[in-house]
């Protein structure tokens, strides 16, 4: 899940060319080093230029920062520039004296292959370990960790012996020179699984270990140390449903990538035919009507940015799913080995599916709306009652995510009747308040709703949703409808888009401005939808 974080930076644009350090790329580490520390305690976050140079360095609170600093003697670093691959190091001691690993990626450019830097973490060893099991109680089963080296990453025996190697006197004096541990830890060392039993002074053990393969290759190695007492006491602890909700589980994931990878490979031909016919187009242009060569010029120019287009939706695409990928896959596999922390593990996995489903829905959208078989399952309801429902839903979620947001709501006095597709118009709310709230990181949302006469028969809704947020970027103001057009570094860039043909589809607009009147700041969308006519007031009220 860490490397796949880290493959995220430096595919990412800005790292992509070249951009190591300043303000933004201090943010954006900002932000991956918090969201890797809801992983496992990391406690720095570092990134070298092609000189092995730290250019950028987010530490925990209480740590040093070392930038201008040459890395160069460190072997992690060497090999990620060799290997050009992602690199699991052997153990180190930092300044500080904390024990430690790093993880940590090549920076590569995917259209030159240019080797620009390395984007890394360092972990404590004990913390990141004790995740996997228990490694300091030797009273119940406990772990001990070797790096390639035979130096013990984690033991639960005694903390004196973190950073030893195994076959030092240290570590040998310790263990009484037991020839079976020695013998089955050499093995181990050498990439071969193994167990046995033996005693060396502090109670019979049975003791599994197994190398952890990377690209193929052991990168670490593991021991699972059992008390044989333990053992003789839960033999029969192994539930038959636990295995068959597993194996159901499971299933259910890879179906639900295989239709995500359905989806992208039918929105992909749908992009290739859409070249196609624009180039037989533009070619029967040029022989009927002697196009200028002004004409012709902007014509490809068209072509080449739609090439564009398909491009960067495949490489975002590909970005944005690898998360969640990711994450089910590690999940699935740690549910697999631990079926007892099933309530610890399901959520993620549901989380991460759930963003799946959503990502191949706008997929589908757009896919729906180029080929114009869009539909509507049209009735009749109060616009106002479902704006508060969905704003209800919204603030839970700002609490439980502990944002910094205010959302107010400001109905009109009339009841707002509409003939419309329910879903597909909470979908349009949905998106723009989720937007207000992404670019809001403190403030208030206003969202209120009126009705418009203009005297005449056809009056309509006017829903307005304002934020005090940073604003619309007058880089996409003129385009934010469009489709792939984000200034965020998550999400495809569909939402608007889907949201105005759903409301064009409905006979309404929608719009956007900046909210920048009297020294206001952030953006306003605007959307219309026809009113059912003859409708009476109401002289209920909805609470804001």
């Amino acid at each position: 899940m860490i490397v796949s974080i880290l493959q995220g930076i430096a595919d990412s644009p800005r790292f992509q060319h070249g951009e190591l350090y300043g303000d933004k790329i201090l943010q954006i580490g900002k932000d991956k080093f918090s969201q890797v520390n809801n992983i496992t305690q990391v406690d720095g976050l570092f990134i070298v230029d092609e000189n092995n140079i730290v250019t950028t360095h987010i530490v925990s609170e209480g740590k040093r920062s070392f930038v201008n600093i040459d890395m160069s003697y460190r072997n992690y670093i060497r090999d990620t520039k060799d290997t050009l691959q992602p690199v699991f190091s052997d153990g180190f001691k930092g300044i500080d004296g904390t024990f430690r690993i790093a993880l940590s990626v090549p920076i590569i450019n995917s259209d030159s292959g240019k080797y620009i830097g390395i984007v890394g973490v360092t972990i404590p060893t004990e913390s990141f370990f004790s995740l996997y099991g228990n490694i300091h109680d030797i009273n119940s089963q406990f772990l001990v960790i070797y790096d390639k080296t035979g130096t013990l990453l984690a033991v639960g025996a005694d903390k004196s012996l973190l950073a030893q190697n195994f076959f030092d006197d240290t570590v040998q004096t310790f263990i009484n020179h037991n020839p079976i541990l020695t013998n089955l830890t050499q093995n181990l060392l050498q990439g071969n699984p193994g167990n046995a039993i033996y005693d060396y002074g502090r109670g019979e053990r049975f003791t599994t270990n197994y190398p952890v393969l990377i690209n193929g290759k052991p990168a670490y190695f593991i021991q699972i140390v059992t008390p044989t007492d333990i053992i003789y006491s839960e033999i029969n602890n192994v539930l038959f449903g636990e295995k068959l909700q597993m194996f159901t589980l499971i299933v259910g994931t890879v179906a639900a990538i295989t239709t995500l990878i359905m989806f992208l490979i039918k929105w992909n031909i749908v992009l290739n035919d859409e070249v196609k016919k624009r180039t037989k187009e533009l070619q029967e242009s040029n022989r009927q009507l002697s196009l200028s060569n002004q004409e012709i010029a902007k014509a490809n120019e068209d072509l080449k940015i739609h090439d564009k287009m398909q491009k960067e939706f495949i490489n975002v695409a590909s970005h944005e799913i690898k998360t969640p990928i990711q994450a089910i896959l590690t999940f699935s596999q740690l549910l697999q080995r631990y079926p007892e922390r099933q309530t610890e593990f399901t959520p993620a996995i549901n989380r991460n599916s759930l963003r799946l489903q959503r990502l191949a829905n706008d997929i589908l959208d757009v896919a729906k709306i180029e080929s114009r078989t869009l539909t509507l399952n049209k009735e009749i309801f109060d616009l106002n009652e479902v704006i508060l429902n969905i704003i209800k839903d919204y603030k839970s979620i700002i609490v439980k995510e502990n944002y910094k947001v205010i959302l107010l709501f400001y109905p009109s006095k009339e009841v707002l009747l509409v003939e419309a597709d329910k879903e597909r118009i909470a979908g349009v709310i949905s998106n723009l308040l989720s937007n207000a709230i992404k670019f809001t990181k403190e403030g208030e949302i206003f969202v209120s709703t009126e009705k418009v006469d203009n005297n005449s028969n056809n009056p309509y809704a006017l829903v307005a949703v304002k934020d005090t947020g940073v604003g619309i970027d007058t880089e996409i103001s003129s385009k934010i409808f469009s489709k792939f057009i984000t200034k965020s570094f998550d999400g495809l860039g569909l939402g608007l888009y889907i949201s105005k043909n759903v409301v064009e589809t409905h006979g309404g607009n929608i719009w956007a401005e900046n909210n920048n009147k009297n020294g206001n700041r952030g953006a306003i969308f605007y959307f219309t939808l026809p009113l059912i006519n003859n409708i009476k007031s109401s002289n209920n009220t909805i609470d804001k």
